[in-house]
């Protein structure tokens, strides 16, 4: 919090009905509540929090401002539109079961003993978590998610990216980020993207653009995880073609119309099965 905002919030100190909660605190409890419901108004929050409606508004700016949420008119909403896409406690709740069979089929071409890259994304996730007791790795990531999962994993070796750490992401993302990620080479990059039209693969950060680039950079295969949801979307920031992976790997619920666009592109693509494991 700067001296501005704090500033800014004593405003309301005077008023007996104030919660006693910091400004942190409160920020993190409208957090969690777009997050849970999907959406809240603004009405609801100086209900809920005995603040002015002009404290809301300097918190939702401030949320907005990091990734947390969308402000719209009269509320806030975590529901991703064409150009925005909430942040990783959200994305982590979508198409899990997808993105479950997807790293399931994922795990297979993970063999033992190789240096495999995991990036930010809530797809590649599961697979992160898969890893445990199937052998010795070095994990490459920029993910903490994944850095505090592999942690304590007495035969994976985890190698993180530093960098300026974001929160939307729980990741750290930026130049000095893909610098380091450059520094590596490893035998295969695990990576996700918000969406996929046209033949290429696009992104809704321009920061997490430039990390992504660098790990692809870095393995000698790259395998792209993306469930059937992120097809005929749109986002700000192209990432790469298709044909620039060796694999994609989506799930069944993935339209014919995109299969066969994939397939004339000459994109190799496996479609996984919710409920099936590989072992």
């Amino acid at each position: 919090m700067t001296d501005t905002e704090g500033a800014a919030d004593a405003s309301d100190a005077t008023d007996p009905s104030v919660t006693k909660l910091s400004p942190r605190d409160r920020r993190k409890r409208i957090a969690d509540r777009v997050l849970a419901e999907g959406q809240v108004t603004i009405e609801e929050l100086v209900g809920e929090l005995g603040v002015s409606q002009m404290t809301v508004h300097r918190d939702l700016d401030t949320l907005e401002h990091q990734g947390w949420l969308r402000k719209v008119r009269g509320g806030a909403t975590a529901a991703p539109n064409a150009l925005f896409e909430s942040n990783a406690r959200w994305r982590g709740n979508e198409q899990v079961a997808a993105k479950e069979a997807i790293c399931a089929a994922a795990l297979a071409i993970a063999e033992p003993g190789q240096a495999v890259i995991i990036d930010d994304s809530s797809t590649a996730l599961p697979l992160a978590r898969a890893l445990s007791g199937r052998g010795a790795y070095t994990v490459i990531t920029n993910s903490l998610q994944v850095i505090n999962e592999l942690a304590e994993e007495p035969d994976i070796r985890v190698i993180a990216l530093g960098g300026e750490y974001h929160a939307a992401f729980n990741a750290f993302l930026g130049m000095s980020t893909a610098d380091s990620a450059r520094s590596f080479r490893a035998d295969v990059a695990f990576l996700s993207t918000s969406a996929v039209d046209n033949g290429h693969c696009y992104h809704q950060a321009q920061e997490n653009v430039l990390v992504k680039r660098a790990l692809m950079a870095a393995a000698r295969r790259k395998v792209l995880l993306v469930d059937h949801s992120k097809f005929g979307r749109q986002a700000l920031y192209e990432l790469a073609p298709l044909a620039d992976f060796d694999l994609v790997i989506s799930d069944e619920e993935l339209p014919q119309e995109e299969r066969d666009a994939l397939q004339s592109l000459g994109v190799r693509y496996e479609l996984a099965a919710e409920g099936s494991r590989r072992e």
